[in-house]
């Protein structure tokens, strides 16, 4: 998926440093040619700035290479980027009350890119929001790297479950099978046995009535 980017800053630009300083106790504000080593200092660095301004950051689209398909550019919003808009199939449910959407539209954002390399170089920054913004100290609850990983063990565990349970149900149908077959083979069993002692009974009984 594209991302609407601005140019890439080459790595001989004096616009470039490494990110991190910062003025006092303060974040310092994004800007053109600002490096990072990962995309996950990219984020962690929005994050901090996010939280001194006052707003959450969500992570947004990404663009991937199409040679190994490694992600190589990241746009991070603020999480009141775009409108909430419902698909033509919902329907309301007349009795739980309608979710209130946080979106407004707004168009902050920070894009990240790898650059030749290897840095995750910042190419567009809008710093103004839709909105107020709240104060400062607001921790980021936008889609965070540790919520990304919570999910992917959760899905591996309901996999991992889910491929147990399909071991158990062929276990038990299989041991239905053994039993049905054990009960088919007593049957036979039984009535062979049955049918013996009546034999033997018949045999006992015929020298009294020649008698």
């Amino acid at each position: 998926m594209d991302l609407e980017d601005g140019p890439e800053t080459d790595n001989g630009s004096s616009a470039e440093k490494t990110a991190g300083p910062c003025v006092g106790a303060s974040i310092l504000e994004p800007y053109i040619g600002m490096e990072f080593d990962s995309e996950g200092e990219a984020k962690n660095f929005y994050d901090d700035y996010a939280r001194q301004e006052g707003f959450i950051v969500r992570m947004d689209k990404c663009h991937r290479s199409e040679i190994d398909n490694r992600i190589i550019s990241r746009r991070l919003t603020c999480n009141k980027e775009g409108f909430h808009v419902r698909g033509k199939n919902h329907k309301l449910n007349p009795y739980r009350k309608p979710r209130v959407s946080i979106r407004e539209g707004c168009e902050a954002m920070m894009i990240v890119k790898v650059n030749k390399c290897g840095k995750w170089v910042v190419t567009k920054f809008v710093k103004e929001h839709s909105h107020p913004l709240m104060g400062s100290g607001v921790r980021s609850y936008g889609t965070t790297e540790s919520k990304d990983k919570r999910i992917r063990q959760l899905t591996k565990e309901l996999e991992r479950r889910d491929q147990q349970c399909q071991k158990y149900r062929k276990l038990i149908l299989s041991l239905l099978e053994t039993v049905e077959e054990q009960n088919k083979f007593l049957s036979t069993e039984v009535e062979h046995v049955v049918k013996s002692v009546k034999q033997l009974e018949n045999d006992v009984q015929k020298p009294f009535d020649t008698s």
